[in-house]
């Protein structure tokens, strides 16, 4: 089978974003299927430049950076606008694009639909965003909604989404419900017990939005419940962060790390995360309010190198309770990190357990594309 799976790796300039989609290039590659990653700005590229602190619209910088993260697995792509293209040539890709058994948008959709895209026999969206896409769609947002619309199968990482107790709206769909994937053979079992238990998190990449007379925010809304976790348990806690003060955190006794030092490299991104203690979690205040199930492509990273995940509380009922702890306020926080600790080994090894049995690609991959040609 062949696929071009379209993401947003040049224009997010982050480890986590490049790892979010080679999960799914890697996974699929090893189920024997053909690959092609597409990122297509439209009109032209408008990136931030992380080594400059400044807005660039020229190619060749993300093109860069899209190289350096696929093609040491030997991965083609192609990043392109309407002014020219970077990567494996035009015409390579759109041969393979026009006889693709599927085009994969994962957490954007395409904004200019060319023609080649209506080539490939099966179109399939996968929502990162659940709740806040949703409530964008209802809310307005012709271009999103239309975007989705082009795609037969619509699936959301939000595994409540549709469910009586969400407070999103159902609208875009059907939505399918699919699990963030992990590629283990690239995220091995790591053996060191840490000290920190860490989070990478970018404060306000999106503004709220509001439905129904209610406030749905970022994490910026979420931490203060959080903010004084340090001065109630002797663990240590790290931040790897991007948008606010560190002294603001570390006033409140958190270790803090620059975020787009830490995430410059998948490979800065993934030490950072195999040399934690574990993953402390904040979802978006809207993922908690909306309680839509959310899972993030972060924590299954951590649950694959053994390192167990206590994360707030978004709806999503995941394992029993070992290598992967939820929490609804300050007091649960310091409860499921104290019951971590104390048997530490034994949740390292459910936290790898989980992700073999419930998020390997090999086992969410098979089930997504028996869905999507269903």
């Amino acid at each position: 089978m062949k696929i071009v799976v379209a993401g947003t790796i040049g224009r997010s300039g982050l480890g986590g974003q490049a790892w979010a989609v080679l999960q799914y290039l890697l996974g699929f590659r090893a189920l024997g299927h053909q690959v092609f990653y597409l990122e297509d700005c439209g009109k032209s590229s408008w990136v931030y430049n992380w080594e400059k602190a400044e807005w660039t619209t020229e190619l060749d910088y993300p093109a860069e950076y899209v190289g350096s993260c696929l093609s040491p697995h030997g991965l083609r792509w192609i990043y392109r606008t309407d002014e020219g293209s970077r990567g494996e040539a035009l015409e390579d890709f759109l041969e393979f694009c026009m006889t693709a058994d599927l085009l994969l948008m994962r957490a954007v959709p395409l904004w200019v639909w060319r023609k080649e895209y209506s080539g490939a026999k099966h179109r399939a969206f996968i929502d990162v965003d659940p709740g806040f896409t949703q409530i964008s769609i209802a809310n307005g947002d012709q271009g999103l909604g239309e975007g989705i619309a082009r795609c037969e199968r619509r699936f959301t990482v939000g595994q409540k989404i549709g469910d009586a107790g969400c407070a999103a709206p159902a609208v875009g769909g059907p939505w399918l419900k699919t699990l963030p994937p992990v590629f283990l053979p690239e995220w091995p079992l790591a053996d060191s017990e840490a000290k920190h238990f860490t989070t990478i998190v970018r404060w306000q990449g999106f503004k709220e939005v509001a439905f129904n007379g209610v406030s749905y925010g970022q994490r910026n809304a979420e931490f203060p419940k959080l903010q004084d976790l340090p001065r109630r348990t002797r663990q240590a806690f790290r931040i790897a962060q991007m948008g606010v003060d560190p002294k603001t955190l570390e006033a409140h006794g958190w270790d803090v790390v620059p975020g787009e030092i830490i995430s410059k490299t998948p490979q800065s991104y993934r030490e950072f995360i195999q040399q934690s203690r574990g993953e402390l979690g904040i979802p978006k205040h809207g993922y908690v309010a909306m309680r839509g199930g959310w899972i993030s492509d972060r924590s299954v990273c951590y649950l694959a190198s053994g390192r167990p995940v206590v994360i707030g509380d978004t709806g999503a009922e995941i394992g029993s309770g070992e290598g992967f702890q939820t929490f609804a306020d300050l007091d649960s926080a310091v409860a499921a990190i104290e019951n971590v600790n104390s048997d530490y080994k034994k949740h390292c090894l459910a936290a790898r357990r989980l992700a073999e049995d419930t998020f390997a690609t090999d086992k969410v991959l098979p089930k997504f594309l028996a869905e999507v040609f269903n």
